[in-house]
């Protein structure tokens, strides 16, 4: 994916408040990354430009070579809030992610319970959101952009309404699932040990307007004990260019 000096103002006409201001970036296949930054940078709206749900107000987006111009594109995106259907079990509403329409109604829900497998639902399928707790609830709106067969999962904060254990553990499902389907992942968090644990680059965001002020690879094997001296360093490095 290749982001090329996007810059996105609101207002009339773009002459508003200028959000995001010159933003290059490429991203490469299968590669995870995470935008941080203080609140205010641009890292959902810019998220939101990927995901085609907002135009810049210039440059461009490509994911292999085509222009993103509206949702659709091979993007699927998961937000802080699941969004499921309250009136569907989970199969049902990850069933409800797939767009082809070739599937018969019977496949489509045998996927749905394939991919509740891979984020370790098999048990809660005919749950009610209702009656999954808050991680549960995460994992079905996962599975529910798999389904999507995405070729870019975008990922605002999806975990960030949640306890600190449940976070954990979802972080650790989130790894495995994007080492089996090998999918390329742009993360949104406000958290530096999150983006540490998750990412192969962290991409630190300075607001007003918003632009990349860092850009670090992170080449640390995983799994990244948190009190590994190299991950203490990293993450020092981080907050110093967020507090600066």
């Amino acid at each position: 994916m290749q982001i090329s000096n996007v810059t996105k103002s609101f207002g009339a006409a773009g002459h508003g408040p200028t959000v995001l201001q010159n933003i290059d970036l490429t991203v490469r296949e299968n590669e995870f990354v995470s935008l941080v930054g203080r609140s205010g940078c641009g890292k959902t709206t810019l998220l939101n430009i990927i995901a085609g749900l907002e135009r810049p107000t210039s440059g461009t987006v490509e994911i292999h070579g085509r222009e993103v111009r509206g949702p659709g594109q091979g993007q699927g995106v998961v937000f802080q809030q699941h969004a499921l259907f309250p009136w569907m079990t989970a199969r049902k509403n990850v069933a409800f992610g797939f767009r082809d329409k070739s599937l018969s109604k019977s496949d489509k829900e045998e996927r749905a319970r394939e991919l509740l497998q891979l984020v370790g639902l098999s048990a809660a399928a005919d749950k009610y959101p209702r009656e999954m707790s808050g991680g549960m609830q995460q994992r079905v709106a996962i599975a529910r952009a798999l389904a999507l067969d995405p070729e870019i999962l975008l990922m605002d904060e999806p975990f960030g309404a949640l306890d600190e254990l449940t976070r954990i553990e979802l972080q650790q499902e989130l790894l495995r699932i994007w080492e089996a389907r090998k999918k390329t992942v742009v993360f949104v968090t406000h958290s530096i040990n999150e983006a540490l644990v998750l990412s192969d680059r962290v991409i630190l965001l300075a607001p007003h307007p918003g632009r990349i002020e860092r850009d670090l690879a992170i080449s640390l094997p995983r799994p990244r004990p948190r009190t590994d001296p190299r991950f203490v360093a990293l993450h020092e490095e981080i907050w110093k260019g967020l507090s600066s």
